[in-house]
């Protein structure tokens, strides 16, 4: 592949099918359950099989009562960092709930003013990338061209 990237169009489509799956915390079922992570792993096994690592169990407040930033170091492990202003269709968008607290949330750039992402309680939906989520956009990537075998032999 002489490209950088996955075609944005497509993650963006394939991101779209998995409108309506039911939230379901820890899931990544396209049309049974997912959260926002569970979706942005569905669409990595999408785009290239195997998921790059194990996703140890975690709970709704994981972000809070670990203070740690696993969901951006694990993104800084599997994606490519895209500055925030670049950010294109396609591209994954991390979120912080609060200034204080690790980010928590991620979702796919779907079009410049709107994301695709799991609804805590809801379902997968595409929304607008309304001032409450612009203020809260922490961080951005990108999707490889190739995985990465992350310490795997191939």
């Amino acid at each position: 592949m002489n490209q950088l990237h996955i075609p944005r169009e497509r993650i963006v489509s394939l991101a779209k099918d998995w409108i309506n799956t039911p939230y379901q915390h820890q899931a990544s079922v396209k049309g049974a359950g997912c959260d926002c992570l569970g979706l942005i792993r569905g669409i990595w096994r999408e785009l290239y099989g195997e998921e790059p690592m194990a996703v140890p169990p975690y709970t709704p407040d994981w972000a809070e009562s670990l203070g740690q930033e696993t969901l951006l170091e694990a993104a800084r492990n599997c994606l490519t960092p895209v500055p925030d202003e670049a950010a294109q269709p396609g591209d994954v968008l991390l979120f912080r709930m609060a200034p204080s607290v690790p980010c928590k949330h991620i979702a796919i750039l779907s079009a410049p003013d709107r994301i695709i992402h799991a609804y805590w309680g809801r379902a997968v939906v595409e929304s607008y990338l309304v001032p409450y989520w612009t203020r809260r956009h922490a961080f951005s990537f990108s999707f490889p061209a190739t995985p990465a075998s992350f310490g795997r032999p191939k």
